[in-house]
């Protein structure tokens, strides 16, 4: 199975990826600049491909979802994960570029009317709200969970979550 990480940063959580990133400081297996199309890999290179907290950092969201597309075999997985945008972080760094709800990657499911802004399509798999851990935010989380629409329309500034985590196939 063929792994890649990008924007890996420092962190190493996939031992056996292929790391890329545009920061040579963070001793990457490949250094590039995932800004700049095309991206070093052949269509069709990965199983699995990693983004932990870097989507929130690009420049053109569409692009950079084609091109993973791209990169990926047929029915491989993409693992992401970006701060909700309740989390007060997402609006301290001032490098994030963009800011992720739960309904963000329906975008490049179909699952909405705004399906035309890509010809690519994954699959969601899993998509998981992630908040701090308390007692009354395990509560949250359910609610959350089975109402994600409902948390994001009426309780979100409420209660703040943390980060979501979303898992997608490449429909090919």
């Amino acid at each position: 199975m063929k792994k890649l990480n990008l924007g890996c940063g420092k962190n190493r959580f996939v031992t056996d990826a292929i790391t890329l990133d545009i920061n040579p400081m963070t001793e990457p297996d490949i250094i590039h600049d995932l800004n700049k199309f095309p991206w070093p890999f052949p269509d069709n290179e990965f199983d699995m491909v990693y983004c932990m907290d870097v989507l929130e950092h690009l420049d053109d969201l569409v692009k950079i979802m084609e091109e993973i597309h791209r990169i990926l075999k047929p029915k491989a997985i993409i693992n992401i994960t970006v701060q909700h945008f309740s989390c007060s972080n997402s609006y301290t760094d001032p490098t994030h570029k963009h800011f992720f709800g739960l309904f963000s990657f329906d975008y490049f499911t179909g699952d909405n009317q705004y399906g035309f802004y890509t010809k690519v399509r994954f699959s969601k798999k899993k998509i998981n709200l992630v908040f701090h851990p308390t007692l009354l935010n395990k509560f949250i989380w359910r609610l959350a969970s089975r109402f994600p629409a409902f948390y994001e329309r009426h309780l979100t500034w409420i209660f703040p979550a943390w980060f979501i985590g979303v898992e997608l196939e490449a429909v090919k």
